[in-house]
């Protein structure tokens, strides 16, 4: 089964039918079929951005199967710190380094994001850039 990682913006779009990008997300979701995959840091800056009835609704439907979450060990601090650091100049949020180290971890490279500038720029230890699939 086909994986790609999710960043917390087509999740707001997703939950949010006002958002601008709602109908690109949600007709991208009809036709996918695979696993999404994501972090406890974007789901955490997906709530912050949703209203609070929104996100009581987008936390169900990722427990009813929407969403695959991936742990990140305390160990993956450093390197996500590390990257944090080599990208100051954009900067680079947690969840981004989030799903960078999930991509370096998994070797899942495609990428649900509406945040091409950043995920255009990132690159993995191996040179390899994550592909956004929107």
């Amino acid at each position: 089964m086909r994986s790609v990682l999710v960043d917390a913006g087509p999740l707001i779009a997703l939950a949010d039918r006002s958002d601008k990008h709602h109908r690109r997300v949600a007709a991208f979701l009809r036709r996918f079929n695979g696993r999404l995959l994501t972090t406890w840091p974007v789901l955490a800056e997906t709530c912050h951005f949703l209203p609070e009835r929104i996100q009581i609704e987008f936390l169900r439907w990722a427990d009813a199967g929407g969403l695959g979450v991936i742990e990140l060990h305390e160990s993956a601090l450093a390197v996500l710190a590390d990257w944090k650091e080599r990208y100051l100049d954009l900067p680079m949020d947690l969840a981004n380094a989030s799903l960078i180290w999930v991509a370096q971890q998994t070797g899942v490279l495609d990428i649900l994001t509406i945040d091409l500038k950043d995920f255009s720029v990132y690159r993995l230890p191996n040179g390899k850039a994550l592909k956004p699939v929107l």
